[in-house]
């Protein structure tokens, strides 16, 4: 099969921190290391890391341009390095394809017709999952597991979601409810999302047009704060609770929690995908087809999506 890999791909490439991003068609296809699988990639996710680092916020770390964006990934494996133990060829994976979000994350992204990731980022994709909701999973559902286990979430407890229809907030929603066992889960969003709160398991669903959450009677166990409203979080939570923030300033109580990838999370949630419990959330605008990166990129940085904008198709 490695032999109808072919040398060169299209790839989404910008040359410079906040410079353009152009579809190339003669992009070299990455090299495989020994612990590593080259994908042949079906679909990719938006993340807003990825257009945080086009725009160089994190460049005195990251790993220099030309880059190749994309975090998130779901595709076929076609080729597999010398320690690879247990995926093959022609199997059917899905993952966040970066370790460490902000350290020297890869060059070549998931916006490809083919990228190369460690065996251990990856997972089987869910069997009931199609290639566009199984891409829109790793760095969310990842990102909203564990920060929900680092703050010690456990049946019982109460959570605040703070922007819960989003790409992250959608899955900490469902993942406290039906993983964790939440004796309560409220969340905020603005008027239109409410009734989508409630279908993913909301119990309280809080309108931030019209109301202060901090100004709520009640106090929460856990706040996870998807936003960036840090100060604010800190006020709805209960004494001894914990705040976990993943965008903006963290003052203690809280915590900032950022994602190491590990396709074992994905592997420990699949049974909850495959049974219908947690549902990938996909924003109505999605999928973008592959020529229409930079209108996705737009619509990501409106942050008025809800649930995830997803590439696909990539390869033809």
């Amino acid at each position: 099969m490695s032999s109808s890999i072919p040398s060169k791909m299209k790839a989404w490439i910008y040359n410079e921190y906040g410079g353009p991003l152009k579809l190339v068609s003669d992009v070299a296809v990455p090299e495989v290391n020994d612990d590593q699988v080259l994908i042949k990639v079906v679909a990719a996710a938006l993340n807003p890391v990825d257009f945080k680092r086009r725009l160089g916020k994190f460049k005195a770390i990251d790993s220099p341009p030309p880059t190749v964006p994309g975090y998130d990934v779901a595709g076929v494996v076609v080729k597999v390095g010398s320690q690879v133990k247990s995926l093959k060829e022609g199997d059917e994976v899905y993952g966040d394809i970066n370790e460490n979000s902000l350290e020297q994350p890869k060059r070549f992204g998931s916006l490809a017709e083919y990228t190369a990731v460690e065996e251990r980022l990856l997972a089987l994709k869910p069997k009931n999952l199609d290639f566009v909701q199984a891409a829109s999973l790793p760095v969310a559902i990842e990102t909203a597991y564990g920060g929900l286990e680092k703050a010690g979430f456990s049946a019982g407890k109460s959570i605040l979601v703070l922007g819960g229809a989003g790409g992250v907030g959608s899955l900490v929603i469902q993942l406290a409810k039906q993983v964790f066992g939440a004796s309560k889960v409220a969340a905020t969003s603005s008027t239109r999302k409410l009734e989508f709160l409630k279908s993913l398991g909301a119990d309280l669903a809080i309108d931030y047009t019209k109301e202060k959450f901090e100004h709520l009677p009640e106090k929460f166990d856990v706040v996870y704060d998807a936003v960036g409203q840090g100060d604010r979080a800190v006020k709805a939570v209960k004494k001894g609770g914990s705040v976990v923030v993943i965008a903006g300033a963290a003052t203690p109580p809280s915590f900032y929690f950022g994602l190491t990838s590990n396709g074992e999370i994905l592997k420990k949630l699949n049974p909850f995908l495959e049974s219908g419990k947690v549902k990938p959330v996909l924003d109505p605008k999605a999928p973008y087809p592959f020529d229409k990166v930079n209108e996705a990129f737009a619509y990501l940085e409106t942050e008025r999506a809800t649930g995830k904008v997803v590439i696909f198709p990539i390869n033809p």
